[in-house]
């Protein structure tokens, strides 16, 4: 089985300007990813894949492979996102793709290993693919209300709440043939791997982009801490 890395770039960023080589830890998140993606040797390649000449460049210097994109497939508009996923899975070799986002720098490779580990196995076991979450409980609305508790009486604990979760786009593992049939980059039976919640950041603003920095440096011990089971006054 030989696995693909794909970094997903664009030139284009609607919320903050330049996101994908926004300075992060010495370097920029690009090539901080690229560097933590060598360092796991069950990865036979890497690609980047854009349509920012700039971004390939860099790509290039780290000696890692790229792939070219037309601007259509990167306006967002013109091709759906299933044709972006499958178009850049065709223009890639490799059994399967690890689909590494670079907006998600705290995905150091210990998890990288661990969830390859574990989709070799998983496989085997009915699920189709591998995708990382965060599991989280929170009191949920929509606009009719609450959606999964209830007011008065009835009320519950926070820690009481049935887990629920949200795909932190930090790994993605599938087979590359499967990824072009679905135009995904997961099927509709994957596994879970659960990241915890300093793990699963993904940067998207400004905001997001100074927790990962203030959280890069962080005692490892503190994110490991379940906050479900942290006793709280009230």
């Amino acid at each position: 089985m030989s696995i693909t890395a794909v970094i997903p770039v664009r030139e284009g960023s609607r919320r903050l300007k330049n996101k994908n080589v926004a300075p992060f830890a010495g370097t920029n998140l690009l090539i901080n990813k690229i560097n933590q993606l060598k360092q796991i040797k069950e990865i036979s390649a890497i690609v980047v894949s854009s349509d920012s000449d700039k971004m390939l460049k860099m790509a290039e210097s780290q000696n890692v492979l790229i792939h070219k994109r037309a601007p259509e497939y990167c306006d967002e508009k013109t091709k759906t996102f299933g044709e972006v996923v499958a178009h850049i899975c065709e223009n890639v070799s490799g059994d399967d793709i690890l689909w590494a986002t670079c907006t998600a720098p705290l995905v150091f490779p210990k998890h990288y290993r661990e969830a390859i580990a574990l989709y070799k196995q998983v496989l085997n076991d009915g699920y189709d693919s591998l995708i990382s979450m965060e599991q989280f409980k929170r009191y949920l609305w929509d606009e009719k209300g609450p959606v999964n508790y209830e007011l008065g009486i009835k009320h519950v604990p926070s820690q009481q709440l049935k887990p629920l979760y949200f795909c932190t786009d930090g790994i993605l593992l599938a087979p590359r043939k499967k990824m072009i049939e679905w135009k995904y980059f997961h099927g509709k039976n994957p596994y879970r791997y659960i990241l915890d919640k300093r793990s699963s950041i993904d940067i998207d603003d400004g905001l997001d982009l100074a927790c990962a920095r203030a959280w890069i440096d962080m005692d490892e011990s503190v994110s490991q801490i379940d906050p479900f089971f942290v006793e709280t006054e009230g």
